[in-house]
């Protein structure tokens, strides 16, 4: 005979009542009834949460007084147990973190995978945790499967496919499972909940893109069930409902009614969730997955079930599976290997904002949570378990307290069956508090106090507005006291009348007064290596870096060179934490530059979870720049830009070097291996950098150096003639003639051949204008286009009417040419002159919007030449405009007679004209002509003449070797 058969019978007689005989209902309820006698059967005592209760926490406390296990079994990942003692040393709330960058064994593109367990102190899972870990002879064990189980699990989703949930109805982001964005919420039907506001307060992003796991999701399986409570209850969201519903009925039951009560609301939602979902099916495998371990454990350390402790959520305690319960005959269960996958584990600073938008759950509700559990602590009633060391407040022994019932040899007594409490419980009225008015009037005082500070012109009459609405609004939805919830609503109703005057709302500010967003911090001694190092390192600057407020920093480089260690450590900060953690307001880190005073804004308290996870990369902050760096240039998206970008950081924060030169021949390797010239604007500007840098601080230029520009100039040179007949941009065409020109002198120096560049000129043949213009110029350049006919060219263009709509775009073509060829400037303002002067009105006016914008599309940085240029040209002053003529226009200088040079002599001259055979084989092998003035008359040696002969006769060798080198 079961305890809930009188219960199973009246349930059946209503559902007879209720759907006319229907096997449905009363399959559903008379299953519910099943569930809840079997989990009560189970000879391993299960204790059924949900996540972030103030009643299961309070009833947790409770059962560890009163049974003192010496065995707690934990819905938790099974490796995330090493950092549970590391709490102690952390302000809850917190969140236990795995991360994994290098991943083998899922996907390709689909990391980093984290995985973070917030933890607060009004959960039923720290209780659990502070108890075990403070209790000598008392141990906790994690039981739920691994992280890496957690993304071999999740259901995998085409790439189109709508928001998905992690295992515990949690939202997955981009991961194997789903491209879920970071922050967005989602029912466990699927659907946007729309409880969380994203864009209310940057706390809500500390977990990041982690997938969130927890004990004890409660929630209906689909949308229209949550609706029709929703209805019903008469609240707006779901954290509501659950409060009025469920929390506060359950806050003071005893622990037979709790049990039995989450065991039925489990149940429920899992009768009524749809058997042909991924979440069941991934929620079944967990259940199996933990009650083998806990088999296991049993078997291994022999303890008494009577003694232990499995405390899960209210879905898993009723679970249906064949491996449920310690006498299970299912067959064993195979436990599935892990990847390979090297998971990194730590604590993150966690807040009841990102909680909230992690789990889907009302803004506010966990920090209504907070306070409900800090108001039942401080009745007296009981007495939490707090970690020994704990930050953030009055630390509690958990040795205290009233200790199990025991046998008379120290055993414990096993317990009798429980009684039917549910019957009772679901017959009465739940327990009403009558209005305590005196916590009333003090939120209404205290909320009017924070609306005058933001702005809001509320009075003492707004604050009698609120009492009053807030004691309407809970008589109208059924409640003898206002909730805080009602007490929101009234206040946003009262005091929000039209406009939000300042950065928070009313509801926000209600939040705040009822408990706040409370941030959690991780403790120096639960930090990772290079997290306590950046502390250390910056400890100089005498400043709180555990503050979560933005500090000023001022650095004087010049008297105080003991900081410029701090300098460099907070640059390479700035280069790897998001952009407002580590901002400088005065300074600058460039090549060629070193500041002499810096001013930084510094939030390192407020990213503290980025800092940890860069203590998953490396031991140090040079590690992981340097193996940022290098995997950078390692992508196989990289390009010869961003090798040259990753070579620039490497000089500016770690100093160059060896590693600098490693970047600097990956970029060899990908400027030589790529097709495109996209990359060419980026690559001349860095270059040229480069170059200057190295030309000023050491004696030559690196081997990668001289490597790069002799593979870009044949690189570019091969790539030149396509450049100009394709879609190329005009923009990297000039880049490309940049590079090859102004790095000329040094390519021809390291072997390079100039013919190559002008054949790839002739070579090409563009259609496009600005491209036309940019071969002429590069002609020019080279000494294959006069400037006489490039110059006729350009007439022949403004002359032409079909032509002049188009010549914007040559002239942009001749802007973009300033880069490759400088020279060019005064024949650019010659020809924009002559654009202005010679066409009419009805042809410039229209003209002009097009020129400025195509210059400006295009051109931009070169457009200052331009103008300088132009202000060379022309007059100053207005007076001096009427007597000015342009340079072009002035008629050429005449010619001036050149005056014959003197015929050579000379005593060598005599010689070599005398024996004129060794020159005239030197000028053939020359291929120059050889022509010789007459000697001089008499033909008789001069005494100059004489001494040549003396001195080569005495030396003969050297006309011997001038001889033999001409085949002589």
């Amino acid at each position: 005979m079961s305890t809930f058969d009188a219960l199973r019978e009246q349930l059946l007689d209503a559902a007879e009542a209720f759907s006319g005989g229907g096997d449905a209902l009363s399959g559903i309820l008379s299953g519910m009834v099943d569930d809840v006698d079997r989990m009560l059967g189970e000879k391993l005592e299960i204790f059924p949460v949900c996540h972030h209760s103030p009643a299961s926490a309070l009833a947790m406390t409770r059962r560890l007084r009163d049974k003192r296990p010496k065995v707690v079994y934990l819905e938790l990942c099974e490796d995330l147990q090493p950092l549970l003692s590391e709490l102690r040393n952390c302000r809850l709330p917190v969140a236990l973190q795995a991360f994994a960058t290098r991943l083998d064994g899922f996907p390709a593109g689909s990391g980093p995978l984290s995985v973070v367990a917030p933890v607060t102190e009004a959960s039923a899972e720290y209780q659990a945790i502070a108890y075990a870990l403070d209790t000598p002879g008392v141990e906790l064990v994690l039981v739920d499967r691994s992280v890496d189980h957690v993304f071999q699990w999740l259901p995998r989703e085409p790439a189109d496919a709508g928001p998905g949930t992690a295992p515990d109805g949690r939202t997955s982001p981009a991961s194997p499972a789903s491209p879920t964005p970071s922050g967005a919420a989602a029912s466990p039907a699927g659907g946007p909940v729309g409880e969380a506001d994203d864009g209310q307060d940057e706390e809500a992003a500390l977990h990041g893109d982690a997938v969130g796991v927890e004990i004890g999701d409660l929630r209906p399986g689909f949308a229209e069930l949550e609706a029709y409570l929703l209805h019903h209850g008469k609240v707006r969201h779901w954290s509501e409902w659950w409060d009025q519903y469920v929390e506060q009925p359950l806050a003071g039951a005893d622990h037979d009614t709790y049990r039995q009560a989450m065991a039925l609301v489990g149940s429920l939602f899992r009768r009524l969730r749809p058997s042909s979902g991924d979440r069941l099916a991934v929620d079944e495998e967990r259940e199996r997955y933990m009650w083998t371990r806990i088999r296991e454990h049993l078997a291994a350390s022999g303890a008494d079930p009577a003694e232990c402790l499995y405390v899960c959520g209210a879905f898993h305690a009723v679970s249906r599976v064949a491996e449920f319960g310690l006498e299970s005959a299912a067959p064993p269960y195979t436990v599935t290997p892990r990847t390979a996958t090297q998971w990194l584990y730590g604590l993150i600073p966690s807040s009841h904002s990102a909680i909230e938008a992690q789990f889907g759950l009302a803004q506010g509700s966990v920090s209504i949570a907070a306070a409900t559990w800090a108001k039942a602590t401080a009745r007296g009633g009981v007495t939490p378990y707090r970690l020994a060391g704990q930050q953030g407040g009055r630390a509690r022994s958990g040795r205290t307290g009233k200790t199990g019932k025991t046998g008379k040899n120290g055993n414990p007594v096993t317990p009798e069956p429980a009684p039917d409490r549910l019957s009772g419980f679901l017959a009465a009225p739940p327990a009403l508090d009558g209005l305590d008015e005196d916590e009333l009037r003090g939120w209404c005082v205290d909320i009017v106090r924070l609306a005058r500070r933001n702005g809001y012109l509320a009075s003492t009459a707004d604050a009698i507005a609120v009492f009053e609405t807030s004691i309407l609004l809970a008589g109208v939805r059924g409640r003898a006291r206002p909730t805080p919830y009602d007490f929101a609503d009234a206040a946003v109703t009262c005091i929000e009348k039209d406009a939000v005057p300042g950065r928070r709302d009313v509801r926000r500010l209600c939040e705040i007064l009822l408990g706040g967003d409370r941030v959690g911090v991780v403790g120096y001694e639960a930090l990772p290596p290079l997290a306590r190092d950046v502390y250390d390192r910056l400890e100089p600057l005498g400043i709180d870096l555990g503050r979560r407020t933005q500090q000023r920093v001022l650095l004087d480089l010049t008297a105080n060179p003991e900081l410029r260690p701090c300098s460099d450590l907070l640059w390479m900060l700035r280069y790897l934490l998001p952009d407002d953690a580590v901002r400088p307001i005065m300074g600058a880190r460039r090549l060629g530059e070193r500041p002499i005073q810096e001013s930084w804004d510094l939030a390192i308290g407020r990213h503290q979870r980025s800092i940890v996870e860069l203590g998953y990369e490396g031991v140090t902050v040079e590690q992981v720049l340097e193996q940022r760096l290098r995997r950078k240039v390692r992508d196989p998206r990289a390009t010869a830009g961003t090798a040259l970008e990753a070579v620039e950081d490497a000089i500016l924060y770690l100093g160059g070097g060896r590693f600098a030169d490693e970047l600097g021949a990956r970029a060899v390797e990908l400027l030589a291996a790529e097709r495109t010239v996209d990359d060419a604007p980026e690559v001349l500007r860095r270059i040229r950098r480069l170059l200057a840098h190295y030309r000023a601080t050491g004696p030559g230029l690196p081997a990668w150096c001289e490597a790069f520009v002799t593979a870009g100039y044949a690189h570019y040179c091969t790539l030149l003639p396509s450049a100009f007949a394709d879609d190329t941009g005009v923009r990297q065409v000039g880049a490309m003639l940049g590079f090859l020109f102004s790095m000329e002198g040094l390519a021809l120096s390291l072997g390079c051949d100039r013919t190559q560049l002008e054949l790839a000129v002739r070579q090409s043949h563009p259609e496009a204008p600005a491209k036309v213009a940019l071969l002429w110029a590069a002609e020019t350049q080279l000494g294959l286009l006069p400037r006489d006919e490039l110059r006729a060219r350009c007439d022949g263009l403004l002359d032409n009417p079909l032509v002049v709509p188009a010549f914007p775009l040559y002239l942009s073509g001749f802007v973009q040419a300033l880069d490759p060829v400088p020279g060019l400037a005064p024949f650019v303002v010659e020809a924009l002159s002559k654009a202005f002067a010679r066409l009419p009105d009805p042809v410039l006016l229209p003209w002009l919007p097009t020129l400025i914008t195509t210059l400006r599309r295009n051109v931009p940085e070169l457009v200052p030449v331009l103008v300088r240029e132009a202000g060379r040209t022309f007059p100053g002053g207005l007076a001096e405009l009427d007597g000015w003529t342009p340079p072009w226009e002035r008629p050429a200088a005449p010619a001036r007679a050149v005056r014959a040079a003197p015929a050579p002599s000379g005593p060598v001259t005599g010689l070599l004209a005398r024996h004129p055979a060794a020159c005239d084989a030197v000028a053939g092998l020359l291929g120059c002509p050889a022509d010789w003035p007459e000697p001089p008359a008499g033909g008789a040696p001069d005494a100059g003449e004489e001494r040549v002969r003396a001195l080569l006769g005495r030396y003969p060798a050297t006309a011997g070797a001038v001889a033999a080198l001409l085949g002589g």
